[in-house]
C-alpha cells in the first residue's frame, strides 16, 4: 500500500484536541497521506501528541514551506508529495546505501565527475575517497530520544513559524516515507533516505522533528563527545547529503567539528 487508510480512523478517536486543519492525499484522490494545520500549531501539542503516539499511531512532524508567502504551502499542500509502500525502508541495508552513496559524492545528479581527484581526497580527509564504515552506535539512555525530539520541537517553533503534520507511521523516518516526502529527489528516494534515517534512530536516537521542501531537522540526544567520534559520523552525513561539504564548509573535518556536542542535525538538498 502506499499509504495509510486508517489516518482519517486515527484522528477521529485522537484523545487530543487539534486546531483547524486539513488531510492531504494524492493528486488521484487516494486515502488521505498526512493531516496539516491551517496555523502554527499552538505551544506544547506537539510534546502531547509526541508522546501519545505509541497509543495513537500518529507520528507528528514540524513543517515548513519552500515560500512562506506562497498559496500552496509546497511541498504539503502544492500536490508534490509521492508517497512509497511503508514498509520499502525496511528492505535496504542503510551500511550498503552509504558506501554506495560515498563512492559517488564526486558525481552531480546527471553522474558526471564534478571534482578532480586532488580536490576530493583534501575535502573528504582524513578518508578520502574510502570508505570508513558505518560510525560506532551511541549508547541513548531509556527516554532520551524522545525528550530530545521534544525539546527541539519546541526550540524550532519559538524560532519560526511551523505548521503541525501528523502521519500514521512508526517513526519519523517512516512517516517521511508516508507521507511521500521528496526534498532529497535530487540524491535518493525517499525510502532509500527513510532507511538510513531509521538506522540512525536506532544506533543514535537521532529523531525527525521538522521537514521543509527541501530540509531536515533531526534531534540527536547523545552526540559526540570530540572530533575523532565525530569524522566516520560526519562520512555518513556526507555520504547521506554531499551539500553539507560541497556546497557548505568545504571540509569533511570542518563539518565533523559542528557536530561536536550538538544535540541538532540539519541537512538540506539543492
Amino acid at each position: 500500500m502506499t499509504a495509510h487508510p486508517d489516518l482519517a480512523a486515527a484522528l477521529a478517536t485522537l484523545p487530543l484536541d487539534l486546531p483547524p486543519g486539513r488531510t492531504v492525499a494524492e493528486d488521484d484522490g487516494r486515502e488521505p497521506l498526512l493531516w496539516i494545520s491551517d496555523a502554527p500549531a499552538p505551544a506544547g501539542l506537539f510534546r502531547k501528541l509526541h508522546r501519545a503516539h505509541p497509543q495513537t499511531g500518529l507520528w507528528p512532524l514540524l513543517l515548513t514551506p519552500l515560500d512562506r508567502t506562497g498559496p500552496d504551502y509546497r511541498p504539503w499542500l502544492s500536490g508534490e508529495l509521492y508517497p512509497t509502500d511503508a514498509a520499502m525502508p525496511d528492505l535496504y541495508d542503510p551500511a550498503a546505501l552509504l558506501s554506495t552513496w560515498w563512492k559517488h559524492v564526486d558525481e552531480d545528479e546527471d553522474g558526471d565527475v564534478s571534482e578532480d581527484a586532488e580536490i576530493l581526497d583534501e575535502a573528504l580527509a582524513p578518508y578520502g575517497r574510502t570508505w570508513p564504515g558505518p560510525a560506532p552506535a551511541a549508547t541513548v539512555p531509556d527516554g532520551a530520544a524522545g525528550s530530545e525530539a521534544r525539546e527541539l520541537a519546541e526550540m524550532l517553533q519559538s524560532l519560526k513559524d511551523t505548521r503541525l503534520g501528523l502521519v500514521r507511521a512508526d517513526s519519523g523516518a517512516h512517516a517521511l516515507a508516508v507521507c511521500g516526502w521528496s526534498g532529497p529527489t535530487n540524491h535518493a528516494d525517499i525510502d532509500k533516505i527513510a532507511a538510513v534515517l531509521a538506522d540512525w534512530e536506532r544506533r543514535f536516537g537521532a529523531q525527525v522533528v521538522e521537514a521543509g521542501f527541501d530540509t531536515l531537522e533531526l534531534s540527536v540526544p547523545v552526540p559526540p563527545a570530540t572530533l575523532t567520534e565525530a569524522l566516520p559520523l560526519a562520512a555518513e552525513h556526507t555520504a547521506f547529503c554531499p551539500d553539507l561539504v560541497f556546497q557548505g564548509t568545504g571540509s569533511l573535518t570542518e563539518y565533523a567539528g559542528q557536530l561536536v556536542g550538538a544535540h541538532q542535525w540539519s541537512f538540506w538538498w539543492d
